[in-house]
């Protein structure tokens, strides 16, 4: 039953989906779940985070595939979905920082350190980790558009799709997202 799932456009999966066979919506789930948690965990920077917001994305899709248009990439639609997921949990981690400092609680000490821990490793691993430290501090916008297009792959029109911008935004925020990504790894030198 799943071989002939396999084999189905994702297109065809969201039509048999939303006929009522579950198990399609599952194919689209173990088709697309890899490449949606690599995107979030990369936008995030937590690995652990991101499967919880994939998760989240896959539900909202779930209950939203009426509105997919079959014509268009699966990818960049759950890609948005889940996008959107990333930008509601980092508002809602802001909100709840900001209330830890208005109201600091009894709380441990490390609570609020969210700096990445740094394994010992070798210089390639310590390099990795630098780049990925610099862009997780690169602005929303710009991080989206850099993980999408250089990191996951997407073309100039698919990740303005999943952004919902024009292909000359995605162009400019490329640009200025490995401006800014080349001036934070060679401060950190």
């Amino acid at each position: 039953m799943n071989d002939t799932l396999a084999d189905r456009t994702d297109g065809e999966l969201a039509a048999l989906s939303l006929a009522g066979r579950h198990s399609a919506f599952a194919e689209i789930v173990h088709r697309h779940k890899e490449p949606l948690h690599r995107l979030v965990a990369r936008i995030i920077g937590d690995d652990d985070e991101a499967l919880d917001i994939v998760q989240e994305a896959f539900v909202a899709a779930y209950r939203a595939l009426a509105s997919y248009d079959m014509g268009r990439p699966m990818r960049a639609w759950l890609s948005r979905i889940a996008i959107n997921k990333a930008r509601d949990w980092r508002r809602r981690r802001a909100v709840r920082r900001l209330i830890w400092t208005i109201l600091p609680l009894d709380r441990p000490s490390d609570a609020t350190d969210e700096t990445p821990s740094v394994e010992t490793v070798a210089g390639a691993r310590e390099e990795l980790n630098r780049v990925a430290v610099a862009i997780a501090t690169l602005p929303s916008n710009l991080r989206e558009t850099l993980v999408l297009r250089t990191i996951e792959g997407l073309s100039q029109a698919e990740t303005a799709e999943t952004l919902g911008i024009s292909e000359k935004a995605v162009e400019t925020r490329l640009y200025r997202a490995r401006q800014k990504l080349a001036d934070r790894i060679n401060r950190s030198v």
